[in-house]
């Protein structure tokens, strides 16, 4: 199986992909987009990818490629038999929180760490920023509350919706995120990157801000 991942370390979007794969145990290559400078929105990745996004996942075995961080979650699990919910209900539970996370959680996290970390500072606009900080922090109180007395977002054990809701979390860029503040989640995110399979964004993908530093 060649299943090749175009990512870069700065996705959190790109992450989930990359730790669903690692963690499902899948064997796996990183090709490393050039966000930052457009690659992108070249034309020769738009061919691949009409929406012009990172993740990108090409399983060349099969010649068949796919985007969007939940639909190559979805084929991790295809692929593996790992990662998802032991019954039906389980199953639709943890698509319910996929798509919860890409809705709420991750669409306010990767914004918001954009607009405080990767535009000169007198660009960043900070009523955007404050507004965004609100929708995220009702969106961590709901994932804590959710995840006391739990030890996983759903079943006994890690899915992808642990992986998909995880997808910001370990970046060390300002978005308004404090695991102080949230002791369900800071002890979720202890007990997940316990897992085998588990590494952090800068170690699994190339690019990191250091590089553009």
């Amino acid at each position: 199986m060649t299943l090749k991942l175009y990512c870069f370390g700065e996705s959190g979007n790109a992450y989930k992909a990359a730790l669903s794969l690692n963690m499902a145990g899948l064997e796996w290559e990183p090709v490393y987009v050039d966000f930052f400078n457009g690659e992108a929105r070249s034309e020769e990745y738009r061919a691949l990818n009409v929406m012009g996004e990172v993740p990108m996942l090409i399983d060349t075995d099969h010649d068949y490629h796919l985007t969007q961080s939940g639909a190559i979650q979805d084929y991790v699990v295809h692929l593996s038999g790992k990662l998802t919910g032991k019954t039906p209900e389980e199953r639709r539970e943890v698509l319910r929180w996929v798509l919860w996370d890409n809705h709420k959680l991750s669409s306010m996290a990767g914004p918001t760490r954009f607009l405080m970390n990767f535009l000169p500072e007198a660009k960043r606009p900070q009523e955007v920023i404050a507004f965004n900080k609100g929708r995220l922090n009702a969106a961590y109180k709901v994932l804590d509350e959710h995840l006391e007395g739990r030890e996983w977002v759903v079943g006994d054990h890690a899915t992808i919706a642990d992986i998909s809701c995880c997808g910001y979390l370990y970046y060390p860029e300002p978005f308004g995120f404090d695991r102080k503040e949230f002791p369900n989640i800071d002890a979720w995110l202890t007990r997940l990157s316990e897992q085998p399979g588990w590494a952090h964004p800068y170690d699994l993908m190339p690019g990191s801000p250091a590089d553009r530093a």
